[in-house]
């Protein structure tokens, strides 16, 4: 069997991302690098592709009449959600450079008295307090290159970003704060091992100490200088590439005009082609000619890259042609077999390993994988190799027997075509997956996504937090902007005294155009004592099948799977007990230990939880 990457997996493996965000880049952001000293000070090198944030009309494409001054710019307001509606591309670099001016003033001041704090709380949260307006608008232009991408904000931002990663630097590899930290690190001994409060601090700072070594900050001379360097490009290319995998998968698109290429596909399916066919046609239109209506019957049809999309595509076309077409055409997004060299990922990728590599070197580490051990669970890349080996060891015998069972059922029903194959191709295995679980199981996936509709989903996850944690959630409708009219926003609640614990915002669908693939949780806000912080605020991504022809969003279930996956990491965000913000929620967590929470998609196939969808199947969908 022949392993092909994607590019998204290519380049999750190129920057040092755990698999799980290689999963098409799904998984939890942990560019909350601005808000938390702990999370690498300020901004990871690769700050551009895992920084998320947004919501409809911000940051968009549209101008301002006159430059935003502080008083009038929404980004300089940090005193709570922001405020998306009001937030043009043109607000970020005037806001960046005020906040950039103020703190570099501030944390000069905190070098020079950092010698005689007097404890932990002298350090770490005046850190916090200094760095959190940078985190705050940092924060917000990312996530919106995430979900709401435009040219005019893609300008803005790679305009600010020398100067912010200038900033994180110069707190990464301040003396000052280290030798203040390596002082609390050895007084935090004498701390009562089993006070929770204690075991925060000492988590904080030995987080932050070993943050700052990655960071360089023993460096000096043509070393220091020459990893900055590198901090500066990697950061430079991580954003080149998070857009070139935007631009092309928004370039690409597959006109079909023929009904029979589609034949047997399901109706879902077909009317999402042919909602994305006819935003195509209105998009070409002058605004007063007369738009086009999707005709999921008749056409015409236009199947795209996005993940909802590819996976209709895979899993139901007949048309062999077709699906190979559009499985190499997503394999190759933003590769050298690219229509655009400009869009080419490839010596992007080449790069940066080259400059990771350097960068652990020069740190003292023999390889970059060690350095991406420092601070994971597992204790050596010995470790990790002799249980990738174990896995393949168990797990390969019944992979290659599952693959021969379908491949024995595309040449017992495939006809000539498939009776002569040795092999299948990657793009038949899916399809004939599908086929097989149809005859296996007698039911279809066209026939589930009526039991998986977004709202009934919606409600048997909120039960089922419910019932671990002793939560309710509520929609929160009207109550913070949003960036896209599909974005929700909910409030969590203890059961027990009704208090206000959390809130978050969800944004389910897949919006090609704008909006990057995969499914992701981050942070909005984070919990912190330091900034008087105690509601956190999570933001739930996914690219899941939008509604159409008048239907709610019917998922499949894998979508579902995937909410289920990123709420667990939502509820590590939101249920924090922990109030120092460098290790609440998701912070300080390492990514070997951080897809615990996220097994909560285990209990999606329990039956209490398929009971209250089929519920909602026979009693409000007929």
């Amino acid at each position: 069997m022949r392993l092909v990457l994607s590019p998204m997996i290519i380049y999750a493996i190129a920057v040092g991302l755990p698999h799980r965000t290689a999963r098409a880049f799904v998984g939890v952001s942990r560019n909350v690098a601005a808000r938390s000293l702990s999370s690498s000070v300020l901004v990871s090198a690769d700050s551009g592709s895992r920084s998320r944030l947004s919501r409809p009309g911000s940051l968009a494409s549209s101008s301002v009449s006159s430059p935003p001054t502080v008083d009038t710019n929404p980004l300089m307001d940090q005193s709570g959600l922001p405020k998306f509606s009001s937030i043009d591309p043109s607000h970020l670099e005037p806001a960046i450079e005020s906040i950039l001016s103020d703190i570099e003033s501030k944390f000069s001041e905190f070098e020079s008295s950092a010698a005689s704090a007097s404890g932990y709380d002298d350090v770490l949260p005046e850190v916090e307090k200094i760095q959190y307006p940078l985190g705050y608008v940092w924060g917000v232009a990312g996530h919106l290159n995430g979900v709401k991408n435009s040219p005019e904000l893609r300008k803005a931002y790679e305009a600010a970003q020398p100067r912010v990663v200038q900033t994180s630097t110069k707190f990464s590899q301040s003396a000052a704060l280290y030798a203040a930290l390596e002082k609390l690190s050895k007084e935090g001994s004498s701390d009562d091992a089993d006070d929770f409060a204690a075991m925060q601090r000492q988590r904080a700072v030995e987080g932050s100490l070993r943050s700052m070594r990655n960071s360089g900050v023993g460096l000096e001379g043509e070393q220091k200088e020459r990893f900055n360097e590198i901090r500066m490009r990697m950061a430079e290319l991580t954003t080149t590439f998070s857009n070139n995998v935007l631009d092309a998968t928004k370039e690409f698109g597959l006109d079909v005009t023929d009904g029979d290429v589609l034949e047997g596909t399901p109706e879902t399916a077909r009317a999402m082609w042919a909602t994305m066919a006819a935003q195509k046609i209105n998009e070409e239109k002058g605004e007063d000619e007369e738009k086009v209506v999707p005709d999921p019957v008749n056409g015409p049809w236009r199947i795209t890259l996005d993940g909802p999309s590819y996976m209709s595509t895979m899993q139901h076309v007949k048309d062999r042609g077709v699906r190979e077409q559009i499985y190499k055409a997503y394999l190759t997004r933003a590769s050298d077999f690219s229509s655009e060299d400009k869009m080419n990922n490839i010596p992007l990728i080449d790069e940066i390993l080259t400059l990771r590599a350097e960068a652990s070197k020069i740190l003292g580490y023999s390889n970059y994988a060690e350095q991406s051990l420092d601070g994971k669970m597992a204790p050596s890349v010995d470790s990790v190799t002799e249980l990738s080996d174990l896995v393949l060891e168990r797990a390969l015998p019944a992979a290659r027997r599952e693959l021969q069972e379908v491949t024995d059922h595309a040449k017992a029903f495939g006809g000539e075509v498939y009776a002569s194959l040795d092999k299948l191709e990657p793009w038949d295995t899916t399809f004939w997956s599908e086929r097989l679980r149809e005859q296996k199981f007698d039911v279809t996936e066209e026939e589930l996504r009526p039991y998986f509709a977004l709202p009934a989903v919606l409600e048997g996850l909120f039960g089922l937090a419910g019932r671990l944690f002793d939560i309710d959630i509520e929609a929160a409708e009207g109550q913070a902007e949003v960036w896209n009219e599909d974005v929700s926003f909910f409030h969590v609640k203890d059961r027990s005294t009704g208090k206000h614990v959390a809130s978050f915002y969800l944004d389910p669908y897949s919006r090609p155009a704008d909006k990057r693939g995969g499914a992701w949780m981050d942070v909005c806000l984070g919990k912190s004592k330091a900034m008087g912080c105690d509601v956190p605020v999570a933001y739930l991504t996914c690219n899941g099948s939008p509604p159409s022809d008048g239907k709610p969003s019917l998922m499949t279930f894998r979508e579902v799977e995937t909410l289920f996956h990123e709420a667990g990491h939502g509820l590590q965000h939101m249920l924090t007990e922990a109030s120092e913000g460098d290790v609440a929620g998701i912070n300080g967590v390492e990514w070997d230990a951080v897809e615990l929470p996220s097994q909560v998609r285990c209990f999606k196939p329990q039956p209490q939880f398929i009971g209250f969808c089929l519920f909602f199947k026979l009693i409000r969908c007929q």
